[in-house]
């Protein structure tokens, strides 16, 4: 297997163990932690949610088929709950940035491998 291949799945590594460590951050209640509940959820529960479809994602692969594709991305937008663009202006910024930024990284990139691969099977259906 190429670099190329493992750079969706180490993306999903990175996003299990942010969340994993939020998850953990949550139920110690360490500074910063993330709120019990946001609307519409509980976070735990969401946090659990979004783990679980990471690991599934690289279980299947991450985007290298459809399932993995489609999972990947489902795990990238749950992600993007917790790491997406509206956290720049959360008043904890100054600490959770390094989360914030290696999550929506992580995220980017399933997103564009997914793209790619979309891009490339629709071609092999033109040919």
């Amino acid at each position: 297997m190429s670099i190329r291949n493992r750079v969706p799945q180490a993306s999903l590594g990175v996003l299990i163990v942010l969340q994993l460590t939020m998850l953990g951050a949550l139920f110690t209640q360490t500074a910063p932690h993330p709120p019990l509940a946001v609307a519409p959820f509980a976070l735990g529960p969401f946090l659990g949610a979004a783990v679980s479809l990471a690991v599934a994602a690289l279980m299947l692969g991450g985007p290298v088929h459809v399932t993995g594709v489609a999972v990947s991305v489902v795990a990238a937008i749950f992600a993007l709950v917790s790491y997406g663009p509206h956290k720049w202006f959360d008043q904890a910024i100054g600490q959770i940035w390094p989360a914030v930024l290696l999550g929506q990284i992580a995220a980017v990139i399933l997103v564009v491998h997914a793209v790619i691969w979309l891009y490339r099977e629709s071609r092999k259906w033109h040919m």
